[in-house]
């Protein structure tokens, strides 16, 4: 999951406004500098999106820069958020000019979880590009942890696919698949399957079976010419080999390591589901 962001988020459309997101990437890179040369977490706040609008242009031009979607989709996504969730979160930081607005330097998203009424589906998670690797991805996930606490949950479920072990030093430990509240239509679960599938090698094909040489003469069959003997019967197809099933643990679940895994998403990648109690 680059960028500390999670899968869900790069199946989206291609972006129509592509130009005018370099621009505006461009300009928040350099916006930013300040802040990645000293990195201060003094001032930061974690506020939902829909409680300022005026900062959800500036939310999909950050997670744009990770996710490319059309910019009319992706404040349609920003505009789902509500206090009932899912719930879109900005985190903040003083504004970089007097009387700007607040900078907006990452974003994660918190979703109900379906048959679990005390845990939450973290998503979308993703800090500036030009504040990576100086603490604010681990302030931006403690206080969503935090966020969620303080309303009622204990228990948080995120997908990644390649930064799982950031996830691991913040207390994250491996877990099955789960379904968001989002994935309510017969569609929306089908992608959720897709996502939480098992690998397994490929089915191997039968052998073809082998040609007849000779026609068998039919009683039906009036025209003259010698009696040809009936063919020989074709060989029965080989054996398909045994597929081996994943490797199971003594608790009966597929082995799984910070490493390897045996989940994989829609296209077939590898992606680590992992939980943590708050």
């Amino acid at each position: 999951m680059s960028a500390l962001g999670t899968p869900q988020e790069e199946n989206g459309e291609l972006v129509i406004d592509f130009e005018q997101q370099l621009l505006t990437g461009s300009w928040m890179m350099a916006s930013l500098s300040s802040l990645a040369s000293g990195p201060s977490f003094d001032g930061l706040t974690l506020e939902p999106a829909h409680l300022h609008p005026e900062l959800l242009d500036a939310c999909a031009d950050l997670i744009n820069q990770e996710w490319p979607r059309s910019r009319a989709s992706r404040l349609h996504s920003l505009g789902q958020s509500s206090d009932s969730f899912p719930v879109c979160l900005a985190l903040l930081g003083p504004p970089l000019a007097p009387g700007a607005l607040p900078t907006v330097l990452g974003h994660s998203r918190l979703s109900r979880v379906a048959a679990h009424e005390h845990s939450l589906l973290v998503e979308t998670v993703v800090v500036a590009r030009a504040l990576r690797g100086q603490g604010f991805g681990r302030r931006l996930m403690e206080a969503t942890e935090a966020f969620a606490k303080a309303r009622g949950f204990h228990q948080l479920h995120l997908t990644t696919h390649d930064k799982q072990h950031f996830y691991a030093h913040l207390g994250y430990k491996l877990g099955k698949p789960v379904q968001g509240v989002a994935f309510s239509s017969p569609r929306s679960a089908a992608i959720f399957h897709a996502f939480s599938q098992l690998a397994s090698p490929p089915e191997p094909k039968a052998p073809r079976p082998c040609r007849k040489t000779a026609r068998t003469p039919s009683t039906s069959d009036s025209r003259p010419g010698p009696n040809l003997p009936p063919a020989p019967p074709s060989p029965p197809p080989l054996l398909s080999p045994l597929l081996s099933p994943p490797a199971l643990s003594p608790t009966g679940s597929p082995q799984q390591s910070l490493v390897e895994t045996p989940y994989r998403d829609i296209r077939g990648r590898p992606i680590f589901w992992m939980t943590k109690e708050i």
